[in-house]
């Protein structure tokens, strides 16, 4: 009978372990029953005890150069493998790159279904209760899966990571995979340079709308940004106007952001928009419009020019920072 919970961790381009893994580790462990880890990739061997320090009793490590670089071809046999010999109750993954991608592939292979980008996990018997934002992040729904094993993908920051402590076994596999079973082949990458904290990473974060007027506004949301140790995102109106790059939309079509400060200056709070920060506990805005619909998503509202309260704010906060 299927018990326990299996997650899929991950790691960082940089060859770290990435946070993800600890937060499904974290959320697998509240679910009940033993939790085991699959670890695939390359070079990945030298972060499995690591990835057993938060829950799991067991790393299942799959080092195999081609799984360097992810695609489902190479994956999903490998995962489906795993997937069978453990047999869990759950199995988790998180709301990434790879996730997003391998989550349903994975339920298609096992006969089942997955529950995409999930806020909150708990049981209730031995039915999973996955709750994932809808209506644009304006409310939530609670979703059951008939069939077992219960698939689910985790937004990034949705759930707290536990403190890193214990071991745990680790078992090494090979991928089985053969060169000629990858069906696509990965040429060339074309990623735009990036300096600083990653967005998605970031725990504060300044935004620039349309509201400022121009891209040339940005420089200062980028001083504002760099002072309070955070990222700049925009919204999609900027980066569709070529004011800001698109690696920085925040929203529906862009990047889910949940960090513990949202500065948003001249952003009026479109339902797109709001999506993308509906798990923003802190948010603050800035609009001259005091109608803008992002007041009633935000902690502190000022309903002012940017332009006046920005270099004022900037000046304050570098005030507190030298002491």
């Amino acid at each position: 009978m299927p018990n326990g919970v299996l997650i899929f961790g991950e790691a960082t381009e940089d060859g770290k372990l990435a946070a993800i893994t600890a937060e499904l580790s974290g959320a697998a462990a509240a679910l009940g029953g033993p939790v085991t880890c699959a670890l695939l990739g390359s070079g990945v061997e030298g972060i499995a005890q690591e990835a057993g320090q938060y829950g799991a009793e067991k790393v299942i490590v799959v080092d195999d150069p081609i799984l360097k670089d992810y695609q489902g071809d190479a994956y999903l046999p490998v995962a489906e493998r795993i997937a069978r010999e453990v047999d869990p109750a759950v199995i988790l993954l998180g709301q990434t790159m790879i996730g997003r991608d391998l989550a349903p592939l994975l339920a298609q292979r096992l006969g089942t279904a997955v529950v995409m980008d999930c806020m909150a996990l708990s049981m209730e018997g031995d039915k999973l209760l996955a709750e994932r934002p809808c209506y644009g992040g304006a409310a939530r729904a609670r979703y059951t899966i008939n069939g077992t094993p219960q698939i689910a993908t985790v937004r990034v920051k949705a759930l707290d990571a536990p403190a890193a402590s214990g071991s745990a076994e680790v078992v090494k596999q090979d991928a089985g995979v053969s060169a000629d079973q990858v069906r696509t082949t990965i040429t060339a990458r074309n990623k735009p340079e990036s300096t600083g904290i990653r967005l998605e990473d970031a725990t504060v974060v300044v935004s620039g709308g349309r509201g400022l007027g121009g891209p040339e506004a940005f420089q200062q949301l980028e001083e504002l940004a760099d002072v309070l140790g955070g990222a700049v995102g925009a919204s999609r109106a900027v980066c569709d106007l070529g004011w800001y790059p698109v690696a920085t939309q925040v929203g529906l079509t862009g990047k889910i952001v949940t960090p513990d400060l949202y500065i948003a200056i001249g952003i009026s709070g479109a339902s797109q928009h709001m999506a993308g920060i509906s798990s923003v506990k802190n948010i603050a805005s800035v609009n001259k419009d005091a109608d803008a619909s992002i007041f009633k998503a935000s902690r502190w509202a000022v309903v002012h020019d940017w332009k006046e309260f920005v270099p004022a704010f900037l000046e304050e906060v570098k005030k507190v920072k030298a002491g």
